[in-house]
């Protein structure tokens, strides 16, 4: 089984920066949401992807590495898609659609990590939770549930400049959580850094498979 590791944060917060510590054929992005990265680089980035096409390429699992970037689009966009429908229902396809994607991100292989980079929003009482459409998948689902590893992308600015961080560790309004001793409380915003040390807190395959790797595993 798969992976899964939620980034949060607001637009701009460099949860897309992220990414660029990943060398080319060692991720694969999706960008929902139809930007280009914020950086130069060789990393392959299919846009505007549907669930069925994410989906397709999760099963397949041909990557160890997974990003699916503005993942909250996809619900937004089947929104807007099923806008004319009136009544409960449309929601409740909403719902079902995205928690078959985390599922399907799940199914994939032990050596294998899936991101889920979304927007973040706020409750009533001030706690972060992603932004989701309806409450089904809030209130039935609770999507942070389903993702052993939540960080927080934020920025800090100092004299000393910007700086782009990622938090891991829970204040009692944010979301972030990791298990002890696997990543610091507070890092540089470098996903590819984050992938290295998931892997080698629970012994995972190295992100880019060795020809022989199959093999040993047949042993």
């Amino acid at each position: 089984m798969g992976n899964l590791i939620m980034v949060l944060g607001r637009s701009g917060s460099g949860k897309s920066r992220s990414l660029k510590g990943f060398g080319k054929g060692e991720c694969g992005v999706f960008s929902v949401a139809h930007k280009r990265l914020p950086f130069k680089g060789e990393l392959p980035v299919d846009t505007r992807p549907t669930y069925a096409r994410i989906e397709a390429s999760l099963r397949q699992n041909k990557l160890r590495a997974y990003v699916v970037d503005d993942a909250n689009y996809l619900m937004a966009f089947k929104n807007f898609e099923l806008a004319e429908i009136k009544g409960y229902d449309k929601f409740v396809t909403m719902a079902k659609d995205f928690e078959t994607l985390l599922l399907c991100a799940a199914n994939t292989s032990e050596d294998t990590n899936v991101y889920f980079l979304m927007h973040n929003d706020l409750d009533s009482e001030g706690r972060e939770k992603p932004k989701t459409i309806g409450r089904m998948l809030d209130e039935k689902l609770c999507v942070e549930g389903m993702f052993p590893i939540v960080i927080d992308a934020r920025v800090r600015v100092d004299d000393e400049g910007t700086h782009y961080e990622f938090v891991t560790r829970n204040d009692g309004y944010n979301l972030a959580k990791a298990p002890e001793g696997m990543l610091p409380e507070v890092m540089p915003n470098d996903l590819k850094a984050v992938d290295t040390a998931i892997r080698d807190y629970w012994g995972m395959g190295p992100i880019v498979a060795e020809a022989n790797d199959n093999k040993s595993k047949e042993q």
